[in-house]
Order: structure tokens, then C-alpha cells, then sequence
């Protein structure tokens, strides 16, 4: 009963076979529906309810067990109790009387802290105000010495005359700092408005000393004078007067003869350019030998910068109010040439700057951002991407035209090309558009692939669902069928109507072909001749996805060539077969026509391939070997396969004409002469079909195949067995 409240109960142990841990009913998480569900997915619900009767009877045995333990205790509990009221109640008079000494302790220590609170308060008053005190006595110490150095009487007049030397007027820049921290730190203060027109006055006699003795220095190259000025002026933190000075009196009179419209045209803008250029290491050198690192004296004066915040701000300055034509994007060849020949002064610029701290402050000066963006680029794109979209665009009205050149075959090919070589030229592209010259590059193969498209669907697949066939409109009719293609509707009795474009030509389809092959196999090489080294040079690091990007362009561009070729061996194939056709009308040749025994090919069999010639010999400068080899093979494996299929028809409607006069003759009573006839019509018709077929297989090996290399063949030689195999004894043997 004794023992320590905070510690956890510890619940009895029981079988170890229970299906469930006793200290989770002991987790503050504890919740019954988890519980369940947690058990039942290891045991029966009906093994859960036996678990938790038997660990209930062993609670029930260790509550059982502790009262026991602890039953006298239990029994006294309400005896131990007696006399706890009067306990406590003698306790409460003390406790109160401790309280309130507590607090007046308390009260007393607050005072205590306060008083001694205010007297710092007090004590840091008195000290602030001596220091302000001893600050305006300074104050007029510095304003009387200062006087006294420079010569000026009490009415604030200097005196006539007075010659100050660089080491009075460093001695007076000294104490004029002093000065003016003082001032800066008794701002507000009356004595402060009272000596203020005084040091005024000492200011303006200061920087009239200062400009003159700075001026002397530049005109005569004394160092040791401008040494001393721009430590003075740096001291007195008038450096932007000193960079003021210099732009007003030295740079604007030189910038102001130079830079000029009758300059410009008479010496171009790039000789005002260098001539502009030549000011720094003529003017500047000396100031730059003080003030920067490379100073061969070591002694070098931080804080000036008089290229960049003298030079460079009045030299644009100039150039904005005196030639803003050269800004002028409305001629894209003039403003290109304008722009690199000041992106070339720019960086030349910069490299007269001396450091890198330099450059950045140049970059980061407010003129420089001005001066860029007089730069209209956009506009200047967007004129070039009208000049070579445009013409690419136009190109594709005549796209299947013949071109001159010998790269490529149709206008749109050629002038696509055209139109990327461009934009990577030297006299149109910038490398500050890079990204936009790189995304019109896109384009244009983009576009040249929708055009292939467009073609595919408008000449191929639209005119075959709608016609059903496009061989009323091949070339010329029947032996050069793959010039031109013609429409064959009959429109003798139709009103005249506004003629429309005419189809393309198989021709026009092959150099199409050829063309897309061409500008695939292009795309890389002229990828990393072109572009790539100017990606490279700009520090570009995405230039695997960028491939990427030309990749993908690459298959668009061939998706569809394989759909134009099935095509064109769809097309010469029709034309091809017309002549199988032939093959249904041998049996009327031969039956009851007392024909001799077939010896040679049918006519139809020696112009089956004439169409496959022709169409090679007229083509034969853009169809490369590989593509002459891969038509072929598909035109002779269609033929082979309709050729099978209308053979075959023939000798099943034979075999069944020959069955069905034999069950005729057989009715009838009458035998069926054996030989001495001859040959039989049917076996005639059967032997040209054989002869045909082995001719046929002659003809494709013409082409470079071998006939066992066709699957279509194959069939037909099968066929030629099963023919055989069904002639009677005297066709297989007529000498007997």
C-alpha cells in the first residue's frame, strides 16, 4: 500500500498459449475494436473468447491474492484517519504567518532593484550628455582649426589668394572627417544649426581646393597630386565626387567630339568604337595604376572606379542621346551587324576594366542594363523568324517542285534546310537568342514532318477510302503509269468547275521518300557541326536533352516514309497484276479449242513484271540500291501471293469441271478414253499453268532474288506439284 504510485501495474503472468499479449491492455492506446480485430487475424473469434475467460479467472485470483496480502490495511483504513482534520488545521496559522514575511522580504528586494535601476538610469543620462557636451566642443575645436588652416575669417569668406599645398589639404580633410562625425553624431542639437553655414563654407572651399588640385594633377601627370586628391576625397567619403569630376571635365569633352552621327558615318561605328576605346589607356591609365591592385608603387587607394563609373556612364549616355539610330532593329542585317560590333566593343570594354570586381560592378551599373535594352532583340527575332518561316512556309505551296540542287529533290526539302543553315549563320544568328534560334530549328523540322503528314493524309488516305483504289489515277496510262497520276472520272456531261490541284506522282512520292531519308540522316551531323560548339561556347548543360529533342525529331520525320513506300508497292503491284487477270481465261483457251500442248509462258506472264521495269528503269537515279531491293522484294512477294491465289482458283474450278464429267460419263455408261487422244484440255490448261509458274520464278531471280527466298513462290511451287500429280499418265508421258 506504501509502495510508489507512479510505478506501472504489473499484470499476472499467464499460459503461454494465450493468443494475445497481457501489457497490451496496459498501452494508454489501447482500444478494444483494434484488439479484436488484431486477434482475429491470428485465431478464431471462438479461440479469443476462451483466451480471455481464462486470463479473467487468473485476474480475478490475483485481486483476490493482494487483498489478502494487504488486508489489514484495508480493515484500518478509516482508523489511521481519525484526528487528520485537527492536524491540519493546526498547521494553517503558521503556514499564513511565513507567507507574509515571504512578501514583505519580496516587497522590499523590488524596491531595492528599482532604486538602484533609476540611479543607472540616471548615472547613463548624465554620461550620454557629457559625451554630447564633449562631442560639440569638438565640434568647434574642428570648425575653428579648420578655418584656421584654410584662411577663412569669421564673416565665412576665404581669404584671397590663399595657396593650399596636398599636405594642408589632406591635414584639412583629417580634421573636416573628424568634423563630420561629430555633426552626424549631435544631429538635431542647437550649436549644430548654429555652426552649420560655417561648415558649409568649409566644405565648399574643401572641394574647391580639391577639384583644382585635382585637375592640376591630371593635366600635368603628377601622381604624387592625384595620389594625395583621391586619398582626401576617399577620406572624406566624396568618392563619387571625385568620379563626377572626372566624367564632367575630362570624358564628356572628348566622348561629345566622338560620338556624333557625322562621326559615325564618316569612320563606321566601329571605328568610333576603338576610337572611343582608345580614351582609357590614354586618359584613365594613371588614375587606374593608383586605385587598382596592380599598382607597381603597392600604394593603392580602394574605392575608385573611373572606368566604370565615369567612362562607361558617359559613353552611353552619349550614344543614347546622339546616334539612338544604331538601336534600330527595322533592317535585320544592319542591326545584326550594328549589335556584334558593339557586343565586340562590350567585351573589349570590359577587358580594359582590370578585374573581375570590375566587370561585375560594370555589368551590375544601371547604364549597362539601359544600354542592353536598347537592344530590341525580340523584335529583331521576330522579323528573322517571319524571313525564315515564311519562305519555308510558302515552299511547301510548291513543295513537290523539282529543285535545282543536287542534295535534295522537291523545294520543300531544299529550302528546309535552307532555313535551318540559316538561322546558324554568322550574319543572323546571336548568341543571346541562342534559345529561340534553337526552338525555330525545332520548328522547322517539326513543321517539315506535319507537311509529310498532311501529304500522307490528304493524297494517300483520304483519295483510298473515298475511291477505294488509286490506280485510275497513276501516271500516265498503262506503260508509264508512275509519271504523273490522273484522275479517270469520266466528266464529259459535268459543268466546268475550278480545277483542283493535281495528285502527286509515285515519282514525286519516291524523291519525297528519298528526301525525308536524306534530312534524317542530316540532323545529327549538322547538329554537332552547326550547333552544338555555339551550345558549347555558352556553357550550356543541357545538351543531352537537347539531342533528345533532335531525336525525336528525327523519327517524326521518317514515321511516315514507311507508309509512303507500302504505297508505292501497293501501286505498282495493282498495276502489276492487272495482267493476272489472264490466268482465269487459259482454260478458254484451251477447252474444246483442239489446242496444241502448251510449250511456252503465256503473253500475260512476259508483261506481269514489264510495269516492275519500267518503274525501275524511269527511277533509277533517286531509288539507292537498298530501297530498289526492299520494293522489289514487296512488289514480287504480293504478286507471288495473287498470283497464288487466282492459280489456285483456276485448278480448283478444273479439277471440279474434270470430276464433274467423269461422274457425267459414268452415269451414262460410257468409258473414258484412256490415250490414244492425247493430251486432255484439262491437262493442257494444267501444264501452262506449270510452264507460268516456273517462268514466273525465272523472272524474279532477274531481279536479283533467288525464287526460293519468296514465300509467295513457294506456295505456287506447291502448287505446280499438285498439278502434276493430278495429269493424267498421257499428259506426264506423251510418247507413249
Amino acid at each position: 500500500m506504501a509502495g510508489d504510485s507512479t510505478k506501472p501495474m504489473t499484470l499476472p503472468s499467464g499460459p503461454a498459449t494465450l493468443c494475445f499479449d497481457k501489457d497490451d491492455f496496459m498501452k494508454n492506446d489501447f482500444n478494444v475494436d483494434t484488439f479484436v480485430m488484431d486477434c482475429r487475424r491470428r485465431v478464431p473469434l471462438e479461440t479469443l473468447r476462451d483466451d480471455l475467460h481464462v486470463y479473467l479467472k487468473i485476474l480475478r485470483s490475483a485481486m483476490i491474492e493482494l487483498i489478502n496480502k494487504d488486508y489489514a490495511d484495508f480493515v484500518n483504513l478509516s482508523t489511521n484517519l481519525v484526528g487528520m482534520d485537527k492536524a491540519i488545521n493546526n498547521l494553517t496559522v503558521p503556514l499564513g504567518q511565513f507567507k507574509e514575511e515571504v512578501l514583505s522580504v519580496t516587497s522590499a528586494m523590488e524596491n531595492a532593484i528599482e532604486a538602484v535601476e533609476e540611479k543607472l538610469k540616471h548615472r547613463q543620462k548624465i554620461k550620454e550628455k557629457k559625451a554630447s557636451l564633449q562631442r560639440l566642443i569638438n565640434i568647434v575645436q574642428s570648425v575653428e582649426k579648420i578655418e584656421q588652416l584654410l584662411g577663412l575669417s569669421s564673416k565665412l569668406e576665404a581669404t584671397p589668394g590663399t595657396d593650399l599645398n596636398g599636405q594642408l589639404i589632406e591635414r584639412v580633410a583629417t580634421e573636416f572627417n573628424k568634423l563630420q562625425f561629430y555633426v552626424m553624431k549631435s544631429r538635431g542639437l542647437p550649436l549644430v544649426e548654429q555652426v552649420k553655414p560655417r561648415i558649409a563654407s568649409i566644405t565648399s572651399t574643401l572641394q574647391y581646393s580639391l577639384e583644382g588640385s585635382f585637375l592640376e594633377g591630371l593635366d600635368h601627370n603628377n601622381t604624387d597630386i592625384l595620389r594625395q586628391c583621391l586619398r582626401t576625397y576617399a577620406l572624406i567619403d566624396k568618392i563619387k565626387d571625385a568620379e563626377s569630376l572626372f566624367r564632367k571635365h575630362v570624358v564628356r569633352p572628348f566622348m561629345e567630339e566622338i560620338i556624333t552621327e557625322d562621326f559615325l558615318r564618316s569612320s563606321s561605328l566601329k571605328g568610333m568604337y576603338t576610337k572611343v576605346l582608345e580614351f582609357i589607356p590614354k586618359h584613365c591609365q594613371i588614375l587606374k595604376d593608383i586605385t587598382s591592385s596592380s599598382s607597381p608603387s603597392g600604394d593603392v587607394i580602394r574605392g575608385y572606379d573611373f572606368v566604370v563609373n565615369a567612362v562607361w556612364p558617359e559613353i552611353i549616355s552619349n550614344i543614347e542621346a546622339r546616334i539612338p539610330s544604331i538601336f534600330a532593329p527595322g533592317n535585320p542585317d544592319i542591326f545584326h551587324e550594328k549589335f556584334t560590333i558593339s557586343m565586340d566593343f562590350l567585351s573589349k570594354f570590359e577587358h580594359q576594366c582590370g578585374s573581375q570586381a570590375s566587370v561585375k560592378r560594370l555589368r551590375e551599373h544601371s547604364s549597362y542594363q539601359l544600354y542592353m535594352s536598347k537592344w530590341n532583340l525580340p523584335v529583331y527575332f521576330q522579323i528573322r523568324f517571319q524571313e525564315i518561316a515564311g519562305l519555308f512556309e510558302n515552299s511547301l505551296v510548291i513543295g513537290f517542285n523539282k529543285t535545282t540542287e543536287n542534295e535534295f529533290y522537291l523545294t520543300a526539302s531544299h529550302q528546309m534546310w535552307e532555313s535551318i543553315y540559316k538561322c546558324w549563320q554568322s550574319n543572323v544568328y546571336l548568341p543571346t537568342l541562342v534559345h529561340r534560334f534553337l526552338r525555330l530549328t525545332l520548328q522547322l523540322l517539326s513543321r517539315y514532318s506535319v507537311w509529310i503528314d498532311e501529304t500522307y493524309q490528304k493524297e494517300v488516305e483520304k483519295p483510298s477510302v473515298s475511291s477505294g483504289s488509286r490506280s485510275d489515277r497513276a501516271s500516265t496510262p498503262a506503260n508509264n503509269m508512275v509519271t504523273s497520276k490522273v484522275n479517270g472520272l469520266d466528266t464529259s456531261n459535268q459543268q466546268p468547275t475550278i480545277p483542283e490541284p493535281e495528285p502527286i506522282t509515285l515519282g514525286q512520292i519516291l524523291f519525297l521518300i528519298a528526301d525525308a531519308e536524306k534530312s534524317s540522316e542530316k540532323i545529327f551531323p549538322v547538329f554537332v557541326e552547326h550547333i552544338e560548339p555555339k551550345l558549347k561556347s555558352l556553357d550550356f548543360d543541357n545538351i543531352d536533352s537537347i539531342k533528345g529533342a533532335f531525336s525525336d525529331s528525327q523519327e517524326s520525320v521518317l514515321f511516315n516514309v514507311p507508309k509512303f513506300q507500302s504505297y508505292v508497292v501497293q501501286e505498282v503491284t495493282n498495276h502489276c497484276s492487272l495482267h493476272l487477270k489472264q490466268v482465269a481465261d487459259i482454260p478458254r483457251h484451251y477447252r474444246r479449242t483442239n489446242r496444241e500442248v502448251p510449250s511456252k509462258p503465256s503473253s500475260y506472264s512476259t508483261g506481269l513484271f514489264k510495269p516492275l521495269t519500267m518503274f525501275f528503269d524511269e527511277h533509277k537515279i533517286v531509288l539507292r540500291e537498298a530501297k530498289r531491293e526492299e520494293i522489289a522484294r514487296a512488289v514480287l512477294q504480293n504478286l507471288a501471293e495473287q498470283y497464288y491465289t487466282a492459280t489456285s482458283d483456276v485448278l480448283t474450278s478444273v479439277k471440279k469441271m474434270e470430276d464433274s464429267l467423269k461422274r457425267l460419263k459414268k452415269a451414262r455408261g460410257t468409258g473414258v478414253s484412256t490415250g490414244t487422244l492425247g493430251m486432255s484440255d484439262d491437262d493442257k490448261i494444267r501444264q501452262q499453268l506449270i510452264i507460268d509458274i516456273e517462268y514466273y520464278g525465272q523472272q524474279v531471280e532477274t531481279f536479283g532474288f533467288s525464287s526460293s527466298s519468296l514465300q509467295g513462290f513457294s506456295q505456287l511451287l506447291e502448287l505446280c506439284k499438285e498439278a502434276k500429280g493430278s495429269m493424267s499418265q498421257t499428259a506426264t508421258n506423251p510418247s507413249s
